[in-house]
């Protein structure tokens, strides 16, 4: 039997350390692995279920869709809450998808588009390969503020806007000339009393 001082004393006890190190290592890492695994589930699960959204929520929506610039201080007063709850709500409502963007409201006209028009389109064919070449297409003409597929009377209804007559009749005529474009429609807007974005909140779904 060696004694402690002994060479292999020495080896035998730097061999436990070593070992007990070791597996004080892979306990640690597998137990991080299950704590990951664990929190990407829990992300995975909220990612595919919709957040249930009480009174408070709709009413964030709603005045942050009337005023995308409102002070989180202000956003709470109406809301009814704190402002620290409220920044969270709102950050929950954006990571959900809830919240697409925020957008400044710009005044067409001031900007020199003085012409809003609606268009009707009709392909050849309703293969998904012509749909999508004509939605890719027309989502690289600056002009085309709005694309819609829809059913009965066409394929698509496209929003465009126009700097003048002269403007208006050369883009109808470039989506005349588009591959697969069978029939275009075009629907002039005489006036507009009423455009509004978003949803109504109080008839929103939680």
């Amino acid at each position: 039997m060696a004694h402690e001082g002994h060479p292999c004393a020495r080896q035998s006890t730097n061999f436990r350390n070593n070992s007990q190190n070791l597996h004080f290592a892979i306990a640690k890492r597998a137990h991080a692995i299950i704590l990951r695994e664990m929190d990407i589930g829990d992300c995975m699960q909220t990612e595919a279920e919709p957040l249930a959204l009480d009174e408070i929520d709709r009413k964030i929506l709603s005045e942050l869709q009337e005023d995308g610039r409102i002070t989180n201080v202000e956003l709470a007063r109406r809301a009814g809450i704190s402002p620290p709850p409220c920044l969270r709500r709102v950050r929950r409502l954006e990571e959900a998808g809830y919240i697409r963007g925020y957008h400044a409201d710009t005044d067409g006209h001031k900007l020199g588009w003085q012409i809003a028009f609606f268009v009707i389109v009709g392909l050849e064919s309703q293969k998904l390969s012509v749909l999508e070449a004509f939605e890719a297409l027309v989502a690289t003409w600056p002009e085309v503020r709005e694309c819609h597929m829809i059913r009965g009377g066409g394929d698509f209804l496209l929003k465009l806007v126009a700097r003048d007559a002269a403007h208006e009749n050369q883009l109808t005529q470039r989506l005349t000339n588009a591959p697969a474009v069978a029939r275009v429609q075009t629907l002039q807007t005489i006036r507009t009393s009423r455009s509004l974005s978003g949803v109504p909140m109080d008839r929103l779904n939680g």
